[in-house]
């Protein structure tokens, strides 16, 4: 694997598996991660597989799905 930086082609990302919330919508619209070598998490959007992908640390994931699940980016939705 190539030097992994944040908004590298998600095709650049050999070997790593995706995977994406049982909840996603029929249509394939939604967000995918990756744990990559070395711990970071990658995350691209399921619409554009080969588009790019934004690259976190642990850290950072965690703070996001903590903000997720204590609801503090449910305003950012209609459901």
């Amino acid at each position: 694997m190539h030097h992994v930086y944040n908004g590298m082609a998600a095709t650049e990302l050999h070997g790593v598996v995706w995977q994406k919330s049982r909840h996603s919508n029929s249509q394939g619209s939604c967000v995918e991660f990756a744990k990559l070598p070395g711990g970071k998490i990658a995350v691209r959007n399921s619409n554009f597989p080969d588009g790019p992908a934004l690259v976190y640390t642990p850290a950072e994931i965690e703070a996001m799905l903590l903000g997720v699940k204590d609801g503090e980016f449910d305003h950012l939705t209609s459901v």
